[in-house]
C-alpha cells in the first residue's frame, strides 16, 4: 500500500503563487500515473490536474490551465503542482493521489490512493 505525504499549503495572497509537493512510499511509484484533486468546503472533491507514469502526459481541469503545473521526479518519488496567479476560489484542501493506471487519469475513480491533504487558502 503507498502512502502519500502532501507539504507546502498555506496562506497566500491572490495573484500570488504556491508549490505543493507530494512524496511517496514504496518501488511502484514510476509505474502509475499520480493525480491532484482538490475539496473547497461544502463542495466535492475536484480533478485539478495529472501526470502520466513517465511524466510525458498531463492533463488539468479547465480552471487552473495555464496556471498550474504539474511535474514527477521519479528518482525522487515526488510529484509537484506548481500553483500561480492563485485566486479567492482556489482555496481548498488539495489532495495527491495515485492512479490505477499508467496514463493520466481524470476521475476520482481512476485513483486507488489518497494522501492528506494540505490546506491552501487565498485571500483576496
Amino acid at each position: 500500500q503507498v502512502q502519500l505525504v502532501e507539504s507546502g499549503g498555506g496562506l497566500v495572497q491572490a495573484g500570488g503563487s504556491l508549490r505543493l509537493s507530494c512524496a511517496a512510499s514504496g518501488s511502484t511509484f514510476s509505474s502509475y500515473a499520480m493525480g491532484w484533486f482538490r475539496q473547497a468546503p461544502g463542495k466535492e472533491r475536484e480533478f485539478v490536474a495529472a501526470i502520466s507514469w513517465s511524466g510525458g502526459r498531463t492533463n488539468y481541469a479547465d480552471s487552473v490551465k495555464g496556471r498550474f503545473t504539474i511535474s514527477r521526479d521519479n528518482a525522487k518519488n515526488t510529484v509537484t503542482l506548481q500553483m500561480n496567479s492563485l485566486k479567492p476560489e482556489d482555496t481548498a484542501v488539495y489532495y495527491c493521489a495515485r492512479s490505477r493506471w499508467r496514463e493520466a487519469a481524470t476521475t476520482r475513480a481512476d485513483f486507488l490512493s489518497w494522501g492528506q491533504g494540505t490546506q491552501v487558502t487565498v485571500s483576496s
